[in-house]
């Protein structure tokens, strides 16, 4: 852990004691290597278990395709799984890249999934699309997806099919371009409640609309971290009410990794930190790798190592003692009272394929800590 980190985390143990803090849980489904995809995939039903029991707020799904290290390619098909195995915490997307698919099809995706769990969907929608150009223009090649630049609408339309009223779709007269009368349009027949919508981002565009639209707003500070302040800010003063939400709501992510001790959270960081270095410096990206395939490799140059080091200093390392008294100052700085974590602690070689005992210690030794389940 490097001295400033260190310090910061120290300097926050040392607070009385943590306010409450609702704390909920970002999944990419990991890929070690050596592990399936059906192993990753019932390694994440165990943690979304976990989470259910030690009562953690949300589990959230991401949307990423065609890489090595994340089986999180579809999130709706993972949050039927995993409302289906839960009984009380709320499931769904961190998020659904919405270009890459029809409004309508996300709709009634999330309109079935609240049918499954009423009151416990939550749909993110964002506007990234989850991959590089070649994998984007396979998602879109069908034409039935959305264009980037209706992103608002698109959204809009959303809202409005997953609702009990649903959407109302003018229709024109091809001959003479007049309107023909209207046309109702709802995601699902007779909806009694609606899945919750966040729209997700990490730049003044998505807060903006967030804002304009009145819909809860989540900044991937997980994967950015840059403007976190102004970006939350701007969401907030620019947010306008409405009958469902009198006013803006939002919560932080966070990269984190707690460990008995602080060096054995250091261990399981560095896979994480090497894949990110992979993917900023155009390196061929590969599975996870384990601890200590990660302490054999030395091949990261100069350039790699001040991404690893920039990276490290935004995220969550240590027991879990001083990571819970850090993510609640975290949470206390930017006045938020849920963070969602991103529970990223590799295996090590011993360590079974069809289960995460460092992301489940993660969510154990932090959920003991801020007693969420009190």
């Amino acid at each position: 852990m490097s001295g400033c980190v260190r310090g910061l985390l120290s300097e926050m143990s040392t607070s009385t004691s943590a306010p409450r803090l609702a704390l909920s849980v970002l999944d990419l489904v990991p890929v070690r290597a050596g592990q399936t995809s059906a192993e990753a995939v019932a390694a994440s039903v165990d943690l979304v278990q976990t989470a259910d029991r030690l009562g953690y707020r949300r589990y959230w799904f991401a949307e990423h395709h065609n890489m090595p290290a994340v089986a999180s390619t579809t999130p709706p098909v993972l949050v039927a799984a995993a409302a289906a195995r839960t009984e009380r915490i709320r499931v769904g997307s961190g998020g659904v890249m919405l270009p890459n698919h029809s409004p309508l099809v996300v709709a009634e995706q999330f309109a079935a999934l609240e049918a499954l769990a009423p009151g416990r969907i939550d749909l993110g929608i964002g506007r990234a699309p989850g991959s590089d150009p070649v994998i984007t223009q396979l998602l879109r090649q069908s034409g039935t997806t959305s264009d980037v630049d209706r992103f608002p609408d698109n959204v809009a339309d959303i809202v409005a099919l997953v609702s009990s009223e649903g959407a109302t779709v003018r229709l024109v007269n091809s001959s003479s371009h007049s309107s023909g009368g209207t046309y109702g349009v709802h995601a699902t027949p007779a909806a009694t409640t609606v899945p919750e919508v966040w729209l997700l981002g990490s730049s003044d565009y998505s807060a903006r609309l967030a804002a304009a639209y009145g819909l809860p707003y989540v900044f991937a500070n997980h994967f950015s971290g840059e403007g976190l302040e102004r970006i939350l800010a701007l969401y907030r003063s620019e947010f306008r009410p409405n009958e469902r939400y009198p006013e803006p709501r939002t919560f932080l992510t966070a990269n984190v990794i707690a460990a008995p001790t602080a060096e054995e959270a250091e261990d399981r960081a560095l896979p994480q930190l090497h894949m990110m270095a992979r993917l900023r410096t155009n390196m061929p990206l590969v599975p996870l790798e384990t601890v200590e395939q990660a302490k054999a490799n030395e091949s990261f140059d100069g350039l790699a190592q001040s991404v690893m080091a920039s990276a490290r200093a935004k995220w969550f390392v240590g027991t879990g003692a001083d990571v819970a008294s850090a993510l609640s100052s975290f949470a206390q700085q930017y006045d938020v009272d849920e963070v969602m974590i991103s529970p990223i602690a590799a295996s090590y070689d011993a360590e079974p394929t069809d289960a995460a005992p460092g992301r489940t210690q993660t969510l154990e030794l932090l959920a003991d800590e801020l007693d969420l389940a009190g």
